[in-house]
């Protein structure tokens, strides 16, 4: 991709730099946190099992979650199948995506029934690379339910 083409998908994203998104993830189901945790090689009864009197959510269902309810129409998809506004100025634009990593951090524990939204904030823009380069994104996302905060994670995006 030249540094034209890069040029458009930089400018969105820097005007959307501070602009706070918040989105419902619905509510948090015992059996699909037990679901995700199988999936995760757990073995622990208070991970998979939700009639465990100890039945605890693993700690990455949370910051797996990217919508509420499944199903999502296929015009929410881009052709790489990531989320159309999953990386902040980019939907619609030609340009090819991939994670730059990740870090979670835990601020509380998430229960059967709760109800959990996200917060989303593009915190900054950055052009690296020679010649045309790349975009590196930086976006803090903070998983939440009435009692307060439970994670913050903070990701970054690599756009070429």
């Amino acid at each position: 991709m030249t540094g034209a083409l890069l040029e458009p998908a930089e400018k969105r994203a820097r005007a959307e730099i501070g602009r706070v998104e918040r989105r419902s993830l619905g509510t948090v189901s015992a059996d699909a946190a037990a679901e995700f945790a199988r999936a995760a090689g757990e073995t622990s009864p208070r991970l998979v099992d939700p009639a465990h009197p100890a039945f605890t959510v693993h700690p990455m269902y949370l910051v797996s979650l990217l919508r509420g309810a499944p199903g999502a129409a296929p015009e929410e998809y881009r052709p790489d199948g990531m989320y159309r506004d999953e990386v902040p100025g980019t939907d619609g634009l030609d340009v090819r995506l991939m994670a730059g990593g990740q870090d979670v951090r835990f601020l509380g524990e998430a229960r059967p029934g709760e109800r959990i939204e996200v917060r989303r904030v593009l915190e900054s823009v950055e052009r690296k690379g020679k010649g045309a380069g790349f975009l590196l994104l930086t976006v803090v996302k903070t998983y939440a339910s009435e009692r307060g905060p439970l994670a913050e994670v903070t990701e970054r995006f690599i756009v070429r």
